[in-house]
């Protein structure tokens, strides 16, 4: 289960940015996964409590936002959503696509909890 590595890489994030934030605990942290970045919502929620033991986000939500797989067509120029499976342009049916959305794994937000004063 490699999403426990992906887990821990994010929580270093997480930590770095409540410390150059000054934050002390963060409560909430949201992620937005498509489903073309290799990684499994599911088990990267099963994770979460493994890897977050002993950190600044040890009692933090862990909050998954999905996005749509979007294809920019090479030949007519059209951006269209995709079947993970069929990364076809839906406009002209052209195969020659790029992915435009729908592969990444991008840490969206931290929300902290400031130092007390």
């Amino acid at each position: 289960m490699h999403e426990l590595s992906v887990c821990l890489a994010l929580l270093n994030q997480v930590e770095r940015i409540a410390r150059e934030r000054e934050g002390t605990m963060v409560s909430r942290i949201v992620v937005k996964l498509g489903p073309l970045s290799g990684v499994e919502a599911e088990l990267l929620r099963r994770a979460y409590p493994l890897a977050a033991t002993g950190t600044v986000a040890a009692h933090a939500e862990l909050a998954i936002d999905s996005s749509d797989i979007v294809v920019h067509c090479s030949r007519c120029g059209a951006d269209s959503h995709a079947a993970p499976n069929r990364l076809l342009c839906s406009a002209c049916g052209d195969f020659r696509t790029r992915i435009v959305s729908g592969d990444e794994m991008i840490l969206q937000r931290v929300e902290l909890i400031p130092v007390a004063e």
